[in-house]
């Protein structure tokens, strides 16, 4: 049987990971570069969003994949950073503060993005290879569909089940709650999936 998660760690270390993660997760790099590029508010394009399928909507590409760019980094240089100087489960604590971060950064009243990217950068920072198959599984299923959404939904579902299948259970717990609360932020997408109404890839409605 699997090992729960033993956080061995005392609280103020904890609590010192969660916040470096949650402060770089918070940088809204997608509103900052657009903003600079001279797009105006990112919030008032599109569906409103901070990410990358936004950033998309200003027809800028290099915009979306600096965006894109910058949101996986955020996770990634998370847990590599406080793996390196607090261990593993310090850095399962950063990953989700990023994670918290992006979702809910203080400087934007707590309105962020979606965190498709900054899930990436979190899973390529603390096991590479199902990074790798995230990836390639979101790819396969926007090739198909289209839908970037549904993408993101598709490969984090299966996510923490390919990780148990690499027996990386402590990581598979950590990014199950990840993929419950990147569904949650999706609930408005998942809507207008069922309804027919959501926007495919390259749209700038």
């Amino acid at each position: 049987m699997p090992e729960p998660i033993s956080w061995s760690f005392d609280l103020p270390y904890y609590l010192a990971a969660l916040a470096f993660g949650y402060l770089l997760g918070s940088i809204p790099f997608g509103l900052l570069f657009t903003k600079m590029a001279g797009h105006g508010d990112i919030r008032n394009i599109g569906s409103g969003n901070i990410g990358t399928t936004n950033v998309l909507r200003t027809g800028s590409k290099k915009l979306a994949a600096l965006t894109l760019l910058c949101d996986a980094l955020k996770g990634t240089t998370a847990v590599v950073l406080i793996g390196f100087f607090m261990g593993n489960e310090a850095a399962l604590i950063a990953g989700l503060g990023a994670f918290l971060g992006h979702l809910f950064p203080v400087w934007l009243k707590f309105k962020g993005g979606k965190g498709v990217a900054t899930y990436i950068g979190i899973l390529l920072g603390i096991f590479w290879p199902v990074g790798i198959i995230f990836i390639v599984i979101w790819i396969a299923t926007a090739y198909i569909t289209k839908f970037s959404s549904l993408s993101a939904l598709v490969a984090s579902l299966v996510t923490p089940f390919i990780l148990m299948a690499f027996d990386q259970w402590q990581i598979a717990q950590m990014m199950g709650l990840l993929s419950v609360l990147l569904w949650a932020k999706h609930h408005e997408n998942i809507a207008r999936l069922i309804k027919g109404k959501e926007s495919k890839i390259g749209s700038k409605g």
